[in-house]
């Protein structure tokens, strides 16, 4: 590109958006990149502080910072993912769908290592609803060179660096343990808090049981709602180390394999994940998913309702950023709850 005179830029190309801003009224492009400029253009130009212009000089190996975007555009985009336009050197990735929200970090930072170069995501491996904002990408110049496109491009591989996996699992089955529920001696309030935040991804309840306390007990309702082929079991309470909290035993009985008793997590350190042969997932949820506004179950059923397998490691890191504060005001999920 060239600078000249902006007296002189009459049927020249513009090589960049230039943005006018009228305070409380407008901002945004009011010349696009490659608009030719008209004689009317000037005193507009001209009252936007725009003495100068920049005009577009094709020099090989080069890039404009609107190519560049849609180079670094086509390293995100992945299915189930809207853009925008280029605007400004920006082009942005939305939800085109709910569904939970996925980040090749490693790969993701070695594209963000190298120079002019930046992809900023949202956090990774969280729930997102359709129209939700995904990703931003730019080069830092208003040019670039086309070699740092293609060491950026050589970083992040052939495979997308973002993932958009829309809710899997429709139906779930309840298992509430306690004999002081199974008598009716106090109301079941924990189901109705679970199958709230069910609903939130879509999976309805489809079986419930109360067989009270008791491994034997327990076990045979888990094998009843099993045989309903739910696509995930949950049972809640009698998760502590009490001696009269045998939901943990009663899983193992029930034939799940068992991920793991207990998470880095609070609330939640006492949460039970399994898999069944078929892979069904088993949850045992404590008892502070009942009252507390954000817990471990909210960490783990994102993963759970789009399908993904769940690993003891994947359990192990939500130490760091798995201490909820317990904010007065709870704004979850844009805290660093889970992060």
């Amino acid at each position: 590109m060239k600078r000249i005179p902006t007296q002189e830029a009459v049927g020249h190309v513009l090589c960049h958006d230039m943005t006018q801003i009228i305070p409380g009224q407008y901002k945004d492009a009011r010349f696009r990149k490659g608009h030719v400029v008209r004689e009317e253009d000037v005193p507009v130009l001209l009252s936007m502080g725009k003495e100068h212009l920049y005009v577009w000089e094709m020099v090989p190996g080069m890039l404009h910072e609107n190519d560049a975007a849609e180079r670094l555009c086509a390293l995100c985009r992945n299915e189930g993912m809207d853009r925008s336009a280029v605007k400004e050197g920006k082009i942005e990735l939305t939800a085109a769908a709910d569904g939970l929200f996925r980040v090749d970090s490693a790969r993701l930072n070695a594209v963000n290592a190298q120079e002019d170069v930046m992809i900023a995501t949202r956090h990774g491996g969280t729930a997102v609803r359709r129209g939700d904002k995904l990703a931003g990408m730019r080069v830092i110049p208003l040019v670039i060179e086309e070699e740092k496109l293609r060491r950026a491009e050589e970083a992040a591989g052939k495979q997308p660096l973002l993932e958009l996996l829309p809710w899997k699992l429709k139906t779930a089955a309840i298992v509430t343990t306690g004999s002081e529920v199974a008598k009716g001696l106090i109301q079941d309030s924990f189901t109705p808090v679970v199958e709230r935040k069910l609903a939130e991804f879509g999976i309805r309840t489809v079986e419930r049981r109360t067989p009270g306390d008791g491994i034997e007990a327990v076990k045979s309702a888990i094998l009843e709602v099993k045989a309903a082929r739910p696509d995930l079991i949950l049972c809640t309470g009698g998760m502590s180390v009490d001696p009269d909290d045998n939901t943990p035993g009663a899983v193992k009985r029930s034939g799940a394999r068992i991920v793991t008793y207990g998470a880095p997590v609070l609330p939640g350190a006492m949460f039970l994940l399994g898999y069944f042969e078929d892979g069904t997932p088993i949850l045992g949820l404590p008892g502070c998913v009942m009252y507390a506004k954000r817990t471990i179950f909210d960490l783990v059923l994102p993963k759970a309702a789009a399908g993904v397998p769940i690993t003891r490691a994947d359990i192990a890191v939500l130490g760091e950023g798995g201490l909820c504060l317990g904010c007065q005001v709870c704004t979850y999920p844009n805290c660093g709850f889970g992060k």
